[in-house]
C-alpha cells in the first residue's frame, strides 16, 4: 500500500539551520503538476512552519529533483545562501551520487562504466540513449556494479557521473537491463505502488556553510526485494 507523505510522517535524514534533506516516498512530486497532488516541497515547507512556529511565508529552495516514480535522497535548503551554493555543487558535479537498482536481466559485466549519448522527448517526457552523438544529445556516463543476485533480479550500485534527464533509465534499457517496474522504459508490468526499483541511495557533499564532509544514506523502501538487498 502507498503512504503518502505527509509533514507528520516526512521521513527526514539530516536537517542543520541551512539544509533538510528527506527520503522521498514513491509518488511525492518535485513539484506541482496536473495531479493535484500536493508537492513535496509544500510538505516540508508546512513541517518547519508548525516545527518552528514560523509566521508568513518559510522560504525553502529546491536543489534537485527526483522522478515520481523514483525513492531516496532529496536535499532542500533552508537558506538562500545554501541554495546558491548547493546549486553550484550540483552544477559543477562536486557531489558523489549513489543510486540503487533492480533489474531482471543480468548485465552483460558484473561491473561496467556506461558512455551514452542523451536525447530528450519533450513530447512524452522521455530520453532515449544512443551508443554515439546525435543531434541535440548529450553526454551521459555511469558506473555500475552488481551488489546482488536475488532469486529473479539483479540489484545494481550506481555510480552517476553526469545528471541527465532519465538518465539511470534509458542507459539501462539501453543494455537491455530495464528497471523493475519501469513500463515507460521498457520493463513488461508496473509495480503494485506505481513506482520503480531506482533508489537515491547516498549522497556525499561538502556543506555549503560548515564545509564540513557530509554523507547521507537513505533507507530503501519497505518491500520484499530491497529489503532481500538492504543488510
Amino acid at each position: 500500500m502507498k503512504i503518502l507523505t505527509t509533514k507528520d510522517n516526512l521521513q527526514i535524514l539530516h536537517e542543520d539551520n541551512h539544509l533538510i534533506v528527506v527520503n522521498k516516498r514513491v509518488g511525492d512530486i518535485a513539484q506541482g503538476d496536473n495531479s493535484g497532488d500536493k508537492p513535496l516541497p509544500d510538505i516540508v515547507k508546512e513541517y518547519l512552519k508548525e516545527k518552528y512556529n514560523k509566521p508568513g511565508d518559510v522560504f525553502l529552495g529546491v536543489v534537485h529533483r527526483l522522478d515520481r516514480p523514483t525513492t531516496g535522497i532529496v536535499v532542500f535548503a533552508k537558506t538562500s545562501k545554501a541554495l546558491t551554493r548547493m546549486n553550484d555543487l550540483f552544477s559543477s558535479r562536486e557531489t558523489q551520487k549513489t543510486y540503487w537498482a533492480v533489474v531482471k536481466n543480468k548485465p552483460p559485466k558484473e561491473e561496467d562504466t556506461l558512455v551514452h549519448y542523451i536525447k530528450r522527448n519533450q513530447q512524452n517526457n522521455t530520453s532515449k540513449a544512443h551508443s554515439k552523438e546525435v543531434p541535440d544529445s548529450k553526454k551521459a556516463s555511469l558506473h555500475y556494479t552488481i551488489i546482488a543476485e536475488l532469486d529473479n533480479y539483479f540489484a545494481l550500485e550506481i555510480e552517476l557521473h553526469t545528471g541527465r534527464h532519465h538518465q539511470i533509465r534509458a542507459q539501462l534499457q539501453a543494455i537491455g537491463c530495464s528497471i523493475k517496474g519501469d513500463l515507460k522504459y521498457g520493463f513488461d508490468r508496473s509495480n503494485p505502488d506505481g513506482g520503480i526499483h531506482l533508489h537515491a541511495r547516498k549522497l556525499c557533499f561538502i556543506h555549503p556553510v560548515s564545509k564540513k564532509a557530509l554523507t547521507i544514506v537513505a533507507p530503501v523502501p519497505k518491500d520484499v526485494i530491497w529489503n532481500a538487498i538492504e543488510i
